[in-house]
């Protein structure tokens, strides 16, 4: 079975060790983060099953991180906070967050949650998935692996058709490209992305028939697919 990731933000680096231990020992990969900053630098290059994250961080807040990121993954998210308050509660559930561990808590509880949205996320993999998707002028049609736009299709190869998915899944959201490369490559990426700029590249143009359709980036930085609705 594939090793399942966990993102581990966390502030307090005692607690981060101890805690990315038992997690590793558990049989996760795990990354981890110690300010909301450096999460978002792994969201730019990994997509976790799931994340650990603290409510209060030097660098801001974890319920207000969960719903500037949600769109963004289909992670499944558990605070992990000293703070009771039922309002607190209910904003980190209606920001997207699935759960909550309140500390002081012991591993193996912290372990457990984890294991319980481990197996969400395994029945959520074995639906059955859209066939397609359908974003303004654009749709793809994920079994063919066709692009259309405007009910064209504009005949993508093989990796320009998975690069395409994974932007128009981050819509609105750059993405390195180290994480494009990982994961239209399966492989990480080496030297300066050549194979991965030229294939933007044309990619770019076959999405030019239609002005509503804006592929943006550069080669050093990433790429973000926006749609006019």
């Amino acid at each position: 079975m594939e090793q399942r990731t966990v993102l581990l933000v966390e502030d307090n680096e005692k607690l981060n060790e101890i805690n990315r231990r038992a997690l590793e020992s558990a049989g996760y990969n795990v990354l981890t983060a110690l300010t909301l900053a450096e999460a978002r630098e792994h969201l730019k290059r990994h997509a976790p099953d799931v994340i650990l994250l603290d409510v209060l961080l030097p660098d801001g807040n974890g319920i207000d991180f969960c719903g500037e990121i949600r769109g963004g993954t289909t992670a499944h998210i558990l605070f992990l906070t000293s703070r009771t308050e039922h309002e607190d509660r209910i904003r980190g559930l209606d920001t997207g967050g699935d759960d909550y561990i309140t500390k002081p808590f012991k591993l193996e509880e912290m372990l457990s949650r984890v294991r319980a949205a481990m197996r969400r996320r395994e029945m959520e993999d074995t639906k059955s998935p859209a066939t397609t998707l359908t974003r303004g002028p654009l749709t793809l049609d994920i079994v063919a692996t066709s692009a259309f736009v405007n009910g064209v299709d504009i005949e993508l190869m093989k990796k320009e058709f998975s690069i395409l998915l994974l932007l128009m899944q981050n819509e609105g959201k750059t993405l390195s490209k180290e994480f494009l490369y990982e994961n239209a490559w399966k492989q990480p990426l080496s030297g300066d992305g050549g194979a991965l700029w030229k294939q933007m590249s044309t990619l770019k143009k076959k999405l030019e028939v239609s002005d509503r359709i804006l592929l943006t980036g550069s080669r050093g930085e990433g790429y973000m697919l926006e749609i006019i609705k």
